[in-house]
C-alpha cells in the first residue's frame, strides 16, 4: 500500500511531543539568523540573499540530475531583483523560467497558491514543452494518457519501483484538497506546514515531470511565510542536495506508510536545522568580503587586480592564483600579472602558499588575518 492507499489520507498525525523540541529549537535559529542578517545593512542583505537564492536554484535542479550555470543564474536573479553586481552574463531561457518561478515562490509568498499559479510555474520550468527528447503536457496535470507515473531506479528490464503516485483521475479532487489546506490560514506553525506540503505535494505527483524542483518551491514559499519575508538568507534545497540519497530514502519511507508522519517531519527538522547552520558560513563569507573590500579601498586597487580578487571571492572558485591564471583571469601578459600578485602581496592581500618556483601560488588571508594596514 502506499500512503494515500490508507483510508485516513490525507489526514496527516504525528507525535507532537517528539518534534516539540526540534522546532523550538529551530525557530530559535531563525530567529537569530535573521537578526544578524537584520543588522547587515541593506547592500550586504541584498548580497547574501541573492548568493543564497542562487544557491537554492542550481542545487533544487541538481538533486534531479540537472546541472544549471551558476552564472547565469546569479545574473538573472539580480537583473530581476535590480541588484547591481559585477559581471553579469546572458541567461538562457530555461534558466530564466527556473528563476521566474523560485522569485515567484518566495518574493509572492504572501499570495495564494492556486491552480493557475502552478500551471505557470510548470511551463516556465518546461518552456520548449519537452522534458529530455520527449515532448511533455505543459502546464496541466498529467493525464491518463501519459501512463502511470512511477519513480524507477536500475536497467531497463530490471527496474525498481520506489514509488507510484495516484491514477491521473484523482488529481482535481486531490489538488484541490491539497490547495484548500495550503491556503488555510490555522494555528499549525508554518514550518511543519513546509515540511507536510513537500510531502504532500510530492506524494500527488500531479506534473509529468517537475514535481520534486516544484515541490521545494512550495516548501521555500512556505518558509518564506515562516520568516515573514521575501528574502532568503538559508537554502533548504542546498542541504537537500548534499543529503540526497537519505532525502529519496525518507520520501520512500513514508510514501510507503501510514500518514502518521513523525519521522518525515523529524527528519525535515533536522535537514533545515543543517542548512540554518550552512547559511551562518554563507554569513561569514558574506561578511569577510565586505571587510576585505573596506580594507583594499583605503588604497584602491587597478581594475585588473579588482577583477581577479573578485574572482575568488565566488564560491565556484577553484584552487589557488598563480601567474599564468592571473594573467588569464585579468587579460594581460604575465609579467604585468606577476607585478601586481607582487604588489598584492606585499600589501597583504595575497599570502604566499608554500612552495617556490613554478609551483609558486597565492591564496587570500583567512578572516581573523586581515589587518588594519592591508
Amino acid at each position: 500500500m502506499w500512503i494515500y492507499d490508507y483510508q485516513q489520507w490525507p489526514n496527516f498525525t504525528w507525535d507532537a511531543e517528539t518534534l516539540i523540541s526540534r522546532l523550538a529549537d529551530l525557530r530559535y535559529r531563525q530567529g537569530r539568523l535573521l537578526g544578524r542578517m537584520e543588522g547587515l545593512g541593506f547592500e550586504l542583505k541584498r548580497e547574501a540573499s541573492l548568493k543564497t537564492l542562487t544557491n537554492d536554484v542550481v542545487t533544487s535542479s541538481a538533486i534531479e540530475g540537472e546541472r544549471l550555470d551558476a552564472q547565469e543564474v546569479r545574473s538573472s536573479i539580480a537583473r530581476r531583483l535590480c541588484i547591481a553586481v559585477a559581471g553579469l552574463v546572458p541567461a538562457s531561457h530555461h534558466v530564466e523560467g527556473v528563476v521566474e518561478m523560485m522569485l515567484d515562490a518566495t518574493q509572492g509568498f504572501s499570495g495564494s497558491l492556486t491552480r493557475e499559479r502552478l500551471f505557470r510555474w510548470h511551463a516556465a520550468l518546461f518552456p520548449a514543452g519537452r522534458s529530455g527528447m520527449h515532448r511533455m503536457t505543459v502546464g496541466s496535470w498529467r493525464s491518463r494518457d501519459a501512463g502511470p507515473m512511477q519513480v524507477v531506479s536500475g536497467p531497463i528490464g530490471r527496474e525498481n519501483v520506489h514509488f507510484e503516485a495516484p491514477d491521473a483521475g484523482r488529481l482535481n479532487a486531490e489538488m484541490a484538497a491539497f490547495l484548500a489546506w495550503f491556503n488555510q490560514k490555522n494555528r499549525l506553525d508554518p514550518v511543519l506546514k513546509a515540511g507536510i506540503a513537500h510531502l504532500w505535494f510530492a506524494t500527488i505527483h500531479p506534473f509529468e515531470d517537475g514535481n520534486g524542483r516544484i515541490a521545494r518551491a512550495i516548501g521555500d514559499m512556505a518558509l518564506a511565510r515562516a520568516d515573514g519575508i521575501p528574502d532568503r538568507f538559508y537554502s533548504l534545497s542546498s542541504q537537500i542536495e548534499a543529503e540526497r540519497k537519505e532525502y529519496y530514502n525518507q520520501l520512500e519511507m513514508q510514501q510507503r506508510s501510514a500518514p502518521e508522519i513523525t519521522g518525515w517531519l523529524a527528519w525535515f527538522l533536522d535537514c533545515l536545522g543543517r542548512a540554518i547552520s550552512r547559511a551562518e558560513q554563507t554569513l561569514g563569507n558574506v561578511l569577510f568580503k565586505a571587510q576585505l573590500w573596506d580594507k583594499i579601498n583605503q588604497n584602491p586597487v587597478n581594475e585588473r587586480q579588482r577583477s581577479v580578487i573578485n574572482r575568488m571571492l565566488e564560491d565556484d572558485f577553484k584552487g589557488h592564483i598563480h601567474t599564468s591564471k592571473y594573467a588569464r583571469l585579468a587579460k594581460c601578459s604575465n609579467d604585468t600579472a606577476l607585478r601586481d600578485i607582487q604588489d598584492l602581496k606585499a600589501r597583504g592581500i595575497f599570502v604566499q602558499n608554500p612552495g617556490r618556483g613554478r609551483t609558486t601560488s597565492y591564496r587570500l588571508p583567512e578572516p581573523i588575518a586581515l589587518s588594519p594596514d592591508l
